[in-house]
């Protein structure tokens, strides 16, 4: 197309194949740009995600250490130390993305971006670096160097992995030239280009973190499941033992586990038989010894990797003489109350409530241990009888005295309120009579059945039931403000118990308008 001499046609025809291959030219690399942004716009979205898991594992690791802090809060320490690296790290490439973008009109019209100037003019002066480039290896290095600093000869394996990705040496060009490893990844490229690149550290940064803290908690629960971290808890049968009786009880394992078998158990300097050791537990059963404290203690002995572990326990317990005498008290008050359930607590120290018997007149078994139900009949006192079994099948008793008192004497309320009141004549006439039962210990539903009503100048008016009828009504029509209203006689009863309430006391209101 270059030889001879050319027509104009001709002419015509080479240049428009050479704006065809130029306008091929410019697609290609607007496809390459597009192409560099696209990945780059996925890997702030995935930075994004890895940021978030790695803050919610922190958070949890945090709340561990606060719950548990012995054991957490040294691990808490160093997922710190990485985090307070990769944030640091993270920021200043955040930073340093903002400025490369910050003249751009659009920072996502990645078609515009296919020029260099920006990084070759802040990392590098000629063939030397500049500040800024000293800096941004600085920036590499304090990770890297940070990071296996924190995790030592530890996770040998991460902290190889963190010094081949962060590494920065002098690397070699495919012309077989070795050059500076900031030339080979950032000089000369596309601004898009190392937009991604450096979005991609920030995804390194990421992928480190996460790797570090769920290695380091791994390796927690790794050692947290050793045998070595087994702690042996003595379990007695019951808490104290009577003179000539046998201690019976189990040792269990903090980490109980049923398959479980230690390969020598010694209690007080005397080795137990296998027979003893049963579903992950050692079972006990010795003369509880004299009265007062006494030692058990020992150690359980475990084969892990072929060498012994060996778990030692100590604790105590009391052994106390037979008991003579019952303990029997009254849940809610040191009297019973006629016409109402009293519930009551019955027990024999140091026997179990299955061994217990207790009668009076008007008593009976209710739900729970030791719970018993009062409803005294006539009289002032009523007398509770006790009997113990102990294990050896001797019989104890006792026996205490209860005073028997009749419910107190209701109040007389109108409208909700006591005594002396004073009301609109309005709400006096529209208000329900009521009786309550002041600082008593019983939550009784009680009903006013009738009632009388004095009206100054007026006879007084009985009225059945606990509102106002309309011969109340007109009664009170005729008062006046300042007049005194008499709710007297006022008959009240307790739902559902037929037991007859003493008269209710009466209410004075004041009419107010």
């Amino acid at each position: 197309m270059a030889g001879g001499k050319l027509s104009a046609r001709q002419k015509m025809i080479n240049l428009m194949y050479l704006i065809f291959i130029a306008m091929l030219a410019l697609n290609m690399s607007k496809e390459v740009l597009s192409a560099f942004g696209l990945m780059n716009e996925k890997l702030v979205e995935s930075n994004e995600a890895a940021a978030e898991r790695n803050a919610l594992f922190f958070a949890g690791l945090e709340q561990q250490a606060i719950d548990q802090p012995e054991k957490y809060k040294p691990l808490r320490d160093q997922a710190a130390q990485i985090s307070a690296l990769a944030n640091d790290f993270n920021s200043y490439l955040s930073n340093l993305k903002g400025q490369m973008t910050e003249k751009l009109e659009d920072p996502k019209d990645y078609e515009v971006m296919d020029k260099g100037d920006f990084l070759d003019n802040n990392f590098f002066k000629g063939d030397k670096l500049k500040p800024e480039g000293e800096q941004f290896l600085a920036e590499i290095a304090k990770f890297r160097e940070g990071v296996v600093a924190v995790i030592g000869n530890d996770y040998p394996g991460i902290a190889a992995d963190v010094k081949e990705k962060f590494a920065t040496e002098p690397v070699k060009n495919r012309d077989g030239n070795t050059i500076r490893w900031l030339d080979y990844h950032y000089k000369g490229f596309p601004l898009v280009a190392s937009l991604t690149k450096m979005t991609q550290l920030q995804a390194d940064v990421k992928t480190t973190e996460s790797e570090v803290l769920s290695s380091m908690l791994a390796g927690k629960l790794k050692v947290e499941a050793s045998l070595t971290n087994f702690e042996a808890i003595i379990v007695p049968d019951k808490t104290a033992f009577f003179s000539g009786e046998n201690f019976t009880g189990k040792i269990i394992l903090g980490k109980k586990d049923n398959t479980l078998r230690a390969d020598k158990v010694v209690v007080n300097g005397k080795e137990l038989s296998s027979e003893s050791m049963k579903e992950g537990a050692t079972m006990l059963d010795f003369p509880a010894g004299s009265v007062g404290e006494q030692p058990i203690k020992g150690q359980f002995t475990f084969k892990e990797g072929g060498e012994d572990i060996v778990i030692n326990f100590e604790s105590s317990y009391s052994v106390v003489p037979k008991p003579n005498s019952a303990t029997i008290s009254a849940d809610k008050m040191n009297v019973v109350y006629r016409g109402v359930v009293n519930p009551m607590t019955i027990s024999f120290a140091g026997v179990s409530d299955n061994n217990v018997s207790a009668s009076a007149p008007g008593l009976s078994k209710a739900s729970g241990v030791g719970k018993y139900n009062m409803s005294p009949g006539q009289g002032r006192e009523v007398v509770i009888n006790v009997t113990g079994t102990l294990p050896d099948g001797t019989k104890v008793s006792d026996r205490a005295t209860f005073r028997i008192k009749d419910i107190p004497k209701p109040s007389g309320t109108i409208a909700g309120q006591q005594d002396n009141v004073s009301l609109p004549r309005q709400n006096l006439e529209i208000g329900t009579v009521g009786a309550v039962l002041n600082d008593f210990d019983f939550d009784l539903n009680l009903a006013v059945t009738s009632f009388k009503i004095k009206v100054p100048g007026q006879p007084s008016v009985s009225v059945n039931g606990n509102k106002m009828s309309d011969q109340a009504k007109n009664a009170l029509r005729k008062a006046s403000r300042g007049d005194g209203v008499q709710i007297f006689d006022i008959k009240a009863s307790i739902v559902g118990n037929p037991v007859k309430l003493p008269n209710v006391s009466p209410v004075f209101v004041e009419i107010s308008n």
